[in-house]
Parts: C-alpha cells; sequence; structure tokens
C-alpha cells in the first residue's frame, strides 16, 4: 500500500514521530557580511610569504646570489625577504614594490655576470676592493658574526674624470661588479640563520677614501655618476650596509650628503660617518666579533695588514 505524507509535521503517527525533527531555518545573515573561510594553502598568511608569492609573480628568481624559494624552508630567501621588509619597518606594500623593481632590474642588468667582465684597467684599476676579516674560517662558516666584510672605494685614484665617470652605465656597472663580489663574501646561499628586524649580520662594512682627490663638485660627471650610484643601491642592496666611512674627506664634498638625503632612508643616514683623517679608521672596529679587526686593516688605515692590492680583490681589470 503506498505511503502517505501526513501534511502536519508534528504528527503523533509512530513512524513520522521516530524520524530527527526538521532543523531550524538559520537567522539569515545581513547582506554584504564577510564569509569566514580558513585560508588556503597556497595563500600567503605572513608578510615574508606575500612577498614571496611576489616573486613567484616575476620571470626573475634571483636576488644577491640566491635563487629564491618558499622562505618558509629555504633560509636564504628568509634573509633576502626579510630585508625587503626591514628596510621598509615592516610595510608589506612598500617592501613588495621594492622587490619588484629590483627583480627588474637584476633581470634588466645581470650583476651576476658583471663579475665575471672584464673592465677598462685605465678607467677602474685600483679604484675599488673587497676584503674579508674573520677570526677563522670555521667559525665564519658556523657564525655569521665571526666575519667581516669591507668594501673600499679609493676615490683619489681617479686618474681622469671624463674616462672614469664620463660613460655613466659603463662606471654603475663597474661599481655595481664591486658590490656583487663583496655580497658574495657574505654567502647569503649557504647562510643557515634566519635574520629577524633586530638581528641580521649579513651586513658590510664600506669605506669612501677621498684622499689627493682632485675633481671639484662642479664636474656634472661626478655628481651625475654620485646620483646614479645612490640611487641604485638604496633599492637595489636594501639592508646591506652595516656602516659606511667618508675618510680623508676635503670639505668641497659636502655635496655628498645633499645627493645622499634625496635618496637614503634617515635610519640609514645616521651610518655615516665623515672622518678628515683616514688612519683613524682602525679605532672604530672594538666592538667587533672578530677579534683584532681594526689591526687586520691596511697601516694607511691605522692597522698592521698589507695594503689593499695585496690583500684585497676587486673587479676584473685589463
Amino acid at each position: 500500500m503506498a505511503e502517505t505524507q501526513p501534511s502536519n509535521p508534528e504528527t503523533s503517527n509512530t513512524e513520522e514521530a521516530s524520524k530527527p525533527e526538521a532543523p531550524k531555518p538559520e537567522t539569515p545573515k545581513p547582506v554584504g557580511a564577510p564569509k569566514a573561510e580558513a585560508p588556503k594553502p597556497d595563500e600567503p598568511t605572513t608578510p615574508i610569504q606575500e612577498l614571496w608569492a611576489t616573486v613567484q609573480a616575476q620571470s626573475h628568481p634571483e636576488v644577491w646570489g640566491v635563487t629564491l624559494a618558499d622562505p618558509a624552508t629555504h633560509i636564504p630567501s628568509q634573509i633576502v625577504l626579510q630585508k625587503y621588509l626591514n628596510a621598509n619597518d615592516g610595510d608589506v606594500v612598500k617592501a613588495k614594490d621594492q622587490l619588484t623593481k629590483t627583480l627588474e632590474w637584476r633581470a634588466k642588468l645581470k650583476p651576476l655576470e658583471l663579475t665575471k667582465k672584464s673592465f677598462s684597467k685605465t678607467k677602474f684599476e685600483g679604484l675599488g676592493y673587497v676584503t674579508k676579516y674573520v677570526a677563522d674560517e670555521k667559525a665564519a662558516e658556523e657564525n655569521p658574526e665571526a666575519k667581516e666584510i669591507f668594501t673600499w672605494n679609493i676615490y683619489g685614484g681617479v686618474k681622469s674624470i671624463e674616462e672614469t665617470f664620463g660613460n655613466l652605465e659603463e662606471f654603475i656597472s663597474w661599481r655595481v661588479a664591486l658590490m656583487e663580489l663583496a655580497v658574495q663574501e657574505l654567502s647569503l646561499s649557504t647562510a643557515t640563520k634566519p635574520i629577524t628586524a633586530d638581528w641580521d649580520p649579513y651586513k658590510i662594512y664600506q669605506v669612501h677614501d677621498y684622499k689627493s682627490i682632485s675633481f671639484l663638485r662642479q664636474s656634472p660627471q661626478v655628481k651625475a655618476a654620485s646620483t646614479e650610484t645612490i640611487r641604485v643601491f638604496a633599492t637595489a642592496y636594501p639592508e646591506l650596509l652595516k656602516e659606511k666611512f667618508f675618510v680623508n674627506v676635503p670639505a668641497i664634498m659636502g655635496f655628498m650628503y645633499g645627493l645622499m638625503k634625496l635618496f637614503v632612508a634617515p635610519k640609514t643616514i645616521k651610518k655615516f660617518h665623515p672622518m678628515s683623517n683616514g688612519a683613524s679608521l682602525a679605532k672604530e672596529f672594538t666592538d667587533s666579533k672578530v677579534p683584532g679587526l681594526g689591526e687586520k686593516l691596511p697601516a694607511e688605515y691605522g692597522g698592521k695588514g698589507g695594503d689593499l692590492k695585496t690583500q684585497g680583490k676587486q673587479p676584473s681589470v685589463e
């Protein structure tokens, strides 16, 4: 016999009474109320992951010799991306913009290839060096604080303003090659200790020596080269500067500081130290984790080490 459904849902029929109660209708949510959903596995959930997503949207995956990968499992990538956050005081939007500009710039200029290029000996020999100082090699491998990297810019060695600074593109390529050699010494691609907003040992000292400088601030070539170098480095090499020393500085070079303030963050400007006497430089490193760092510097900077040509390396010249 065919079963019929009672029209009254509260029927006393035994069969119907044994069925569970029909669920009460839910109160409608207000129109436009946000729907709470768990984030999907591939959605960025942290600032670092947001930067990683930015990298994935670009065609060029390398920064400072590190082929970027998921920072959750790849410490070298975490270090690179955290530096972009630190440079922008945690502002993800600004960090993403700077990272995007860096990736586009590196894709175009190919800085790693510049480290293998030979530059004009007449124009650039002796103008820039990279030195590394360690307590001992094993300690430096295990502890990034047991190693100090310096770049040295010997602008007083310029023989011809026109030859060295006249071709802006060539000068920037040489200057970038010098910086990349220094960054390589940080060994970021094999780093095993992540950084934070407050702890970051992967940084470089920079020394600009103006001893015997003969050119004046009015030189348009020098001003153009300075302006472009500062602009490029502020964008493409954030949070790599430990401190910068301007030694043997003539008063006429004051215009350099004005340029820097246009492009460099105030917290970075605080790391700049002008010194009239280069021989006093060695006294500035008493707090280094590398014992006797000051004594390892070249004698002309107050140390007991060999000269820069002996202990340093520079971009290839011919």
